[in-house]
């Protein structure tokens, strides 16, 4: 099927902040885009799941923590296409990218705490990073939703420096 003909895919995102309101990005193991192989943590909602139940979830697997609380969510359903050449590949062919629920946190926990050795590691390294280095971090069809998270969660980042 066309990529144009699916649908997308329901799925959740996450910036975690630190206390200094830096986000945390990371290495993608299978670098779809080896110039750009950095992302926040996301992923799909399982069946009979909410998207905040898939956001602390998706953090635990992704990261190796749960130590973080929500400071908001995304008003509206934030979504990408996969390029062309991705769509059949990824997830099976069965969607045309995803429509994401992005979630703001505070990390609560010490960067000990976070540890990437997960039972299905996708990532094999991570950092902190300012906020505006987000879009240059992504691989570019990702780029606007990036954006779009900067302008909607700007107030977080700078809520993540409050006690």
């Amino acid at each position: 099927m066309k990529p144009e003909k699916l649908g997308y895919r329901a799925a959740v995102g996450v910036m975690l902040l630190n206390r200094t309101g830096e986000v945390l990005v990371a290495r993608r193991i299978d670098m779809i885009d080896a110039a750009c192989p950095w992302q926040m943590p996301q992923g799909g909602i399982d069946k009979g799941e909410t998207p905040r139940q898939a956001a602390l979830r998706e953090l635990k697997e992704e990261i190796g923590t749960d130590k973080a609380e929500i400071l908001g969510e995304s008003r509206m359903w934030l979504k990408y296409d996969l390029p062309v050449e991705l769509a059949d590949g990824v997830w099976g062919g069965r969607y045309r990218g995803q429509r994401q629920k992005w979630f703001a946190m505070r990390f609560t926990g010490n960067d000990t705490d976070i540890n990437l050795a997960t039972a299905h590691p996708e990532f094999d390294a991570w950092k902190w990073i300012r906020p505006k280095q987000l879009p240059e971090m992504i691989v570019p069809f990702k780029r606007q939703l990036y954006i779009d998270i900067l302008v909607e969660f700007h107030a977080y980042c700078a809520a993540a420096l409050a006690p």
